[in-house]
């Protein structure tokens, strides 16, 4: 005698390729809903520019300083490379009479005479003998142009604004005057702008005899 299955146990067969059927019916139709016209679809690429335009990368990059760092009597000290014309090695150095301690004296650099100035004298910064390891780092804004004396040239680098403190409790006195800022790693900024534009290290051509 056979028996019947009840209704709650009987297998359910799934007609599979209706299945894959309503669902590419389905993804189809939705695409022709949010397709884009043409219109559409150039504002959509303009704002895509527009963000790939605003990577957090470039814009740090665009709001950042580039600095030559060196050494003034086992200090670290930088400026923007935007003022840096050229770096030297100290050679042929000729003194001048009549001028203050802090003006070194003036080099031919390449046919052109430059007045190099001693910054740790003008710093008041503890002074070292000269030696062949001094660097001149000629710095220029319009037709200002000399050089300030370093004991080495470290490098150049870039720091994102954000991370350049506006002083140091220890920058008093003459280097606080010329500060631009601070690094993390307490590396001190000058300011060369405003250096060359101070009339006390000008060097005057003639001298009163």
């Amino acid at each position: 005698m056979s028996t019947l299955e009840p209704a709650s146990r009987k297998k359910t067969v799934i007609d599979w390729r209706e299945v894959h059927q309503r669902l590419a019916a389905a993804s189809a139709a939705v695409e022709r809903v949010w397709a884009p016209d043409s219109g559409e679809a150039k504002r959509i690429l303009k704002a895509r520019a527009q963000a790939l335009a605003r990577e957090p990368g470039k814009a740090e990059a665009a709001d950042a300083l580039e600095l030559v760092e060196f050494l003034l009597a086992h200090e670290k000290y930088a400026v923007e490379s935007r003022h840096v014309r050229d770096v030297c090695t100290l050679e042929n150095l000729t003194p001048l009479p009549c001028t203050p301690a802090f003006v070194l004296g003036i080099v031919n650099l390449r046919g052109e005479i430059l007045s190099v100035i001693d910054i740790k004298k003008f710093f008041d910064l503890p002074e070292e003998g000269l030696t062949d390891l001094n660097k001149v780092i000629v710095l220029r804004s319009g037709n200002m142009l000399f050089g300030i004396l370093a004991d080495a040239v470290t490098g150049v680098r870039r720091v994102p604004a954000a991370e350049i403190q506006p002083s140091l409790p220890t920058l008093t006195g003459v280097r606080e005057a010329y500060l631009k800022g601070v690094t993390s790693e307490r590396t001190v900024i000058l300011d060369a702008e405003k250096l060359l534009r101070d009339e006390k290290i000008i060097v005057q051509e003639q001298v009163e005899g």
